[in-house]
């Protein structure tokens, strides 16, 4: 049900070097009227959303804001990433349950809270 996300960033290309590493992802600039965003690669129509880091006075970064999940093949990869990143290990690599695969959680570069899921 997820359409698009929102990261709240206060350094923009801090932020964006974070998420390029530690997703091995390019995102692209685009700015509106003052309000600067950094893309995340748009999914084409695949399953789940794509969404943006953004910095405006009006976006706080906070790790007590809503929690959104990326999808992995395997957490532990971008898990291996974080701290080189800049970001810290929330939550290692854990089993949710035989069903629903396993979870890990980062604090990135802005002080967001950000949850991975893969079933591997």
């Amino acid at each position: 049900m997820v359409g698009w996300f929102e990261i709240p960033v206060n350094d923009m290309d801090r932020a964006k070097k974070f998420y390029e590493t530690v997703f091995k992802v390019a995102i692209k600039n685009v700015e509106f009227d003052g309000l600067i965003m950094g893309w995340f690669p748009n999914n084409n129509g695949a399953y789940g959303s794509t969404g943006t880091l953004i910095k405006q006075n009006s976006y706080v970064p906070s790790k007590d804001g809503v929690l959104i999940y990326f999808i992995s093949k395997d957490v532990q990869i971008e898990l291996d990433r974080v701290e080189a990143a800049g970001g810290k290990i929330g939550l290692e690599k854990t089993k949710i349950s035989e069903e629903n695969g396993f979870m890990g959680m980062f604090i990135d570069t802005e002080g967001n809270k950000i949850a991975l899921h893969s079933d591997a």
